[in-house]
């Protein structure tokens, strides 16, 4: 383990570690990125089962209130 490439490296890796635990935190992870968008997307998920269930809820009324309606109306007739 006494190659060059190696200490090198070892080294490099130390400072790189060291900076990223020692620096400011400045925004938000990717974890917290992920996290956020996924609560979103469930509030996304939620508001639209909600307007879906409530469209046909209504639907439900009318075509109730007009009795499947398209039927058409008494024939007309001639006579």
């Amino acid at each position: 383990m006494n190659h060059p490439w190696i200490i090198y490296l070892t080294a490099y890796l130390g400072v790189r570690i060291h900076r990223a635990r020692t620096a400011p935190t400045r925004g938000a992870s990717a974890v917290e990125w992920v996290i956020i968008t996924a609560i979103i997307a469930g509030v996304a998920l939620g508001l639209a089962t909600l307007i879906k269930t409530l469209v046909e809820q209504k639907q439900s009324e009318i075509q109730g209130t007009f009795g499947g309606g398209g039927d058409g109306g008494d024939g007309g007739g001639g006579e």
